[in-house]
């Protein structure tokens, strides 16, 4: 017997039935939570809170609540989110088999909850009975708080454990539930709640549950942010808030319906709302009892297929635009400029996975492609002047994109063809994981930073020319600018059509088309965007974001963009030399070193990262060891979008508003 074997016999010998560990109760989520909310990182910290306002909106989807409260404030154990409804409340009686509080129950059991049970709730967004259970897991206090007309019961937790068991602690004449808790940062990674996220996901809530008000607060700051949420108009309104800062060719068109499924049978019932914009992406937000189903799955396969088929049939009726394009309009034809929302509820949904981002039920394709078929037929057999806009929109569409395609067949070529843009200064190192493309604003700039620069991992892209604001052009206008093509060459991936993300890429790669955007291809995964820093520069710097949101969004999504951020001032006290980043800093290092002798301060504003020296521009803007970079993120796409159209897009009015309300939270400005 080798050494191998004899090591095999010996470990089989030593592993026993004691080496067997068998988790209880609430060990398996603290053991493995990412198996339960998908990750310990800031998602799945947001995805805690939106455990617990599932659990309220469950109850106002039955019909029991009509307000929520979701409160962010600093408490004893850190950051505490806490939830208020006027729902049922929680039940507080002695569970029957399990001999205490259901109220405990629920809170320290998995698979525990009146999800399971259709006579309490026919609908829910809750798919395996972990929801609140796992947030006590995964909390490092918990305080539920409930209110049972006439009594009010209270429990505390403590890394899922009670305290002691349920309390009456008081009399009341309402309903509903109060969850407070704190996050157990030993297990999940430490970071705080981000308002703009929750609110976001907070506000499709009220669109998809007219109706029901949502107040949120964040106390955790010196300024407290409250935002009342409440939608009276439904699937309409979301779909008029998404395009709020685009010009749209008509009303929203929503419908809602029912159908029976047989065996066993079930109640579907599906809302829609679908509008156009004058813009070139496609925005399609797809929900199942609440929950944001960001993958798809079989409704939007019916929407998608129902909506095509119309089109298409309404095309082929039109003499008028048969002239004009006579081919079947193809699937980014129909999307270009399109804003919907489907939302479907029905019993029991078939998720793939606990976080619940695509929908398996066979049965709704059929469902939902027959409603929307049927219903926008006789929208449009009523509206014809709005089928006229629709069918100019998408044969305008299909032409361009036959322009298009020949765009990004040279543009292919050229990036296949290895070819580099002629003013690269290219790195030496050639794996991407390690390099990194300033792209520089001016030739000025551009020579300094290539004189300044480790040309072992960094790599030197001047701009010239004023660039193009993708936002108000058309796409065969984008790929045929020649001020893009070096940026584009330079990162060698391709790119995108408008707005496609790393989800559309891969819905193409499932079904046999062409990506136009590899990742793999990625030359350099730190693209730094380096412009000067005053007004024209963040004009340049919202440009080449604006471009890569819309065309490289995936380049985004994998966290390899930045903004360098160069110092405003030096300051020169003596011999020393100091580097200033803002106003106030700078009257910091005057005030610490100057030690009250402003004659021998000199302090000079840079004009332009071309005024500076080369040894300069790498110490306070190159060199890994003493920058400060910015990394862009995309947490919030839907919200992103809006902000870009806005930013970017014809109405000045919106903009103004917009800089207005947000001043207050700046805390870095130059003008």
């Amino acid at each position: 017997m080798n050494e191998e074997e004899e090591r095999k016999e010996e470990a089989s010998r030593h592993y026993t039935g004691g080496e067997i560990k068998v988790l209880k109760g609430l060990e398996p989520v603290r053991e493995r939570p990412g198996m339960y909310i998908g990750s310990t990182g800031i998602d799945g910290l947001h995805h805690l809170v939106y455990e617990v306002v599932d659990n309220s909106i469950d109850e106002a989807m039955a019909g029991y609540c009509d307000k929520i409260v979701v409160t962010l404030e600093n408490g004893e154990y850190g950051e505490i989110c806490s939830v208020l409804d006027n729902g049922r409340g929680i039940p507080v009686d002695i569970h029957a088999t399990e001999k205490k509080s259901s109220l405990e129950v629920v809170l320290t059991q998995l698979h525990a909850g009146g999800k399971f049970d259709e006579n309490a709730y026919k609908v829910s967004g809750g798919l395996h009975g972990v929801g609140v259970s796992c947030v006590n897991a995964l909390s490092d206090w918990m305080e539920v708080t409930v209110y049972r007309a006439p009594k009010v019961y209270r429990q505390v937790y403590h890394k899922g454990i009670p305290e002691k068991p349920v309390e009456c602690i008081g009399d009341c004449t309402t309903t509903g539930t109060l969850v407070r808790f704190s996050p157990d940062f030993s297990i999940m990674e430490r970071n705080s709640f981000n308002y703009d996220t929750l609110l976001t996901r907070f506000r499709e809530l009220s669109y998809l549950n007219k109706g029901i008000a949502i107040d949120v607060e964040d106390r955790r700051g010196e300024l407290v942010r409250k935002d009342h949420l409440h939608a009276e108009g439904g699937l309409a309104s979301f779909v008029k808030y998404l395009n709020e800062y685009k010009t749209t060719l008509f009303e929203p068109i929503s419908f809602e319906g029912k159908r029976i499924i047989e065996k066993p049978r079930k109640e579907v019932s599906v809302e829609v709302s679908i509008q156009y914009n004058d813009k070139y992406d496609e925005k399609i937000y797809t929900f199942v009892n609440n929950i944001n189903t960001r993958e798809g799955g079989t409704h939007l396969v019916g929407f998608r297929t129902a909506l095509s088929r119309c089109l298409n049939n309404q095309l082929k009726k039109s003499v008028k635009y048969m002239k004009k394009y006579s081919e079947s309009l193809e699937a980014s034809d129909i999307s270009e400029g399109l804003t919907a929302v489907v939302s479907v509820k029905l019993p029991e949904p078939q998720f793939e996975g606990q976080t619940k981002m695509k929908l398996g039920n066979s049965a709704v394709r059929g469902i939902v492609d027959s409603l929307v078929y049927e219903n926008l037929t006789n929208y449009f057999d009523e509206y014809p002047e709005d089928l006229d806009k629709l069918l100019d929109k998408v044969t305008n569409a299909a032409i361009g994109r036959i322009a298009a395609r020949k765009a990004r067949e040279n543009i292919r070529k050229k990036t296949e063809g290895g070819g580099l843009p002629g003013k690269l200064a290219d790195c030496s190192e050639k794996d991407p994981a390690k390099c990194e493309v300033f792209i520089v604003e001016g030739d000025s700039a551009g020579g300094t930073a290539k004189q300044g620069r480790d040309s072992r991992f960094q790599a030197i892209l001047p701009l010239w020319g004023k660039m193009l604001n993708v936002e108000k052009a058309q796409e065969a206008k984008v790929l045929n600018n020649e001020k893009l093509h070096p940026v584009i060459q330079t990162i060698g991936a391709g790119i995108t059509r408008y707005n496609e993300d790393k989800a559309t890429q891969d819905e193409k790669a499932a079904s046999g088309e062409e990506s136009t955007f590899d990742l793999s291809k990625v030359r350099y995964h730190k693209v730094i965007i380096m412009a000067d820093a005053d007004v024209d520069g963040s004009h340049i710097r919202t440009l080449l974001l604006t471009f890569f949101f819309r065309y490289m969004k995936p380049l985004i999504e994998a966290g390899y963009v930045y903004f360098a951020m160069p110092p405003l001032y030096k300051i020169t006290i003596g011999k020393k030399v100091f580097y200033a980043y803002q106003e106030e800093e700078k009257k910091q290092i005057i005030d610490q070193y100057a030690q009250g002798d402003e004659g021998k301060v000199l302090a000079q504003r840079y004009k332009g990262l071309g005024e500076m020296e080369k040894e300069e521009l790498w110490e306070t803007t190159m060199n890994p060891e003493t920058r400060m970079i910015g990394q862009v993120h995309l947490s919030d796409a839907e919200e992103a979008d809006r902000v870009f159209s806005m930013l970017m897009g014809e109405d000045v009015e919106p903009r103004r508003e917009y800089i207005e309300q947000n001043a207050k939270y700046v805390s870095m400005l130059d003008v």
